[in-house]
């Protein structure tokens, strides 16, 4: 197995490894789950393997979950769907962390591309360890004990009618997670905010200092700020897929963004996520 790091920051190329191999050899899946705890998210290149052997990976890390909005491969559970063709549906290029609007989020996926474009729809990963950890220590000190509420609504419901958005906020309520979590194998503190989180529910601003905005920000300014970190390019990894390209990322350490700049050409990926415990 050769291990090439790709930042300074985040993410690391894996070849010489086969996956269906991994998910059957304990050593080698041991190695490879280190690698990640380390890298945060790792890539791999013509992984010819079969779905079952995707699921059966992916189920080496944990249970896996169904998704209620991707459509669902019916010969494989916990295979969910990610084909872009015909429709374009933009609530995937932002800053994310998948589930956030779950109570407990998934702790990683493995992501595999089946069909890409010849150029374009790449996906970026950001390291949201290394964003708490360059906050100025005001800012840590200001959000230690916040806490924010996210919505399936504020994305996935953005591309829907209304009564298909009500709905499915109905059946996926709106979740509160800590917008500081630590990490439940490293010990990590990381900034847990998203595109998903939509306010803080016990913010109070008595203070009177500059964090790089304005003097005692407001609520809407300070999430602002906190997401902003995901940007900033020395945090970030960016991966350009081809067929048979693997994606494998700790979701409680990172966000992504897929790139959607490559419609009306196809884009089809598959993804099983792994259930992930309850942040704290």
């Amino acid at each position: 197995m050769k291990v090439e790091q790709l930042t300074a920051c985040i993410g690391a190329e894996i070849s010489g490894v086969n996956l269906g191999d991994a998910s059957r050899d304990a050593g080698l899946f041991a190695e490879m789950k280190a690698l990640l705890l380390k890298h945060r998210v790792l890539f791999l290149r013509d992984q010819e393997i079969t779905r079952a052997e995707h699921v059966a990976f992916a189920h080496r890390l944990g249970d896996l979950e169904d998704h209620p909005v991707l459509s669902r491969d019916p010969e494989h559970p916990g295979l969910a769907r990610i084909y872009r063709s015909e429709e374009k549906n933009p609530y995937e290029n932002n800053w994310h962390t998948d589930g956030l609007w779950r109570p407990n989020p998934p702790m990683g996926a493995v992501l595999r591309c089946i069909e890409c474009p010849p150029v374009g729809g790449d996906t970026i990963w950001v390291n949201m360890v290394q964003a708490f950890t360059m906050l100025p220590d005001e800012m840590k000190k200001k959000i230690a004990n916040l806490r924010a509420i996210s919505s399936i609504e504020h994305s996935f419901g953005s591309v829907m009618d209304v009564e298909a958005r009500r709905k499915l906020g109905r059946e996926n309520p709106p979740v509160e997670h800590p917008v500081v979590r630590t990490h439940p194998e490293t010990d990590e503190k990381i900034l847990y905010v998203g595109s998903f989180t939509t306010h803080f529910v016990n913010f109070h601003t008595p203070e009177n200092v500059r964090y790089g905005i304005d003097k005692n920000p407001g609520a809407g300014q300070l999430l602002q700020y906190l997401q902003s970190q995901a940007t900033i390019p020395e945090y970030q990894v960016r991966f350009k897929w081809r067929p048979n390209s693997v994606a494998i990322w700790d979701n409680r350490a990172t966000q992504h963004y897929a790139v959607m700049d490559y419609w009306p050409q196809p884009r089809k990926m598959e993804r099983a996520g792994i259930v992930g415990d309850v942040p704290y």
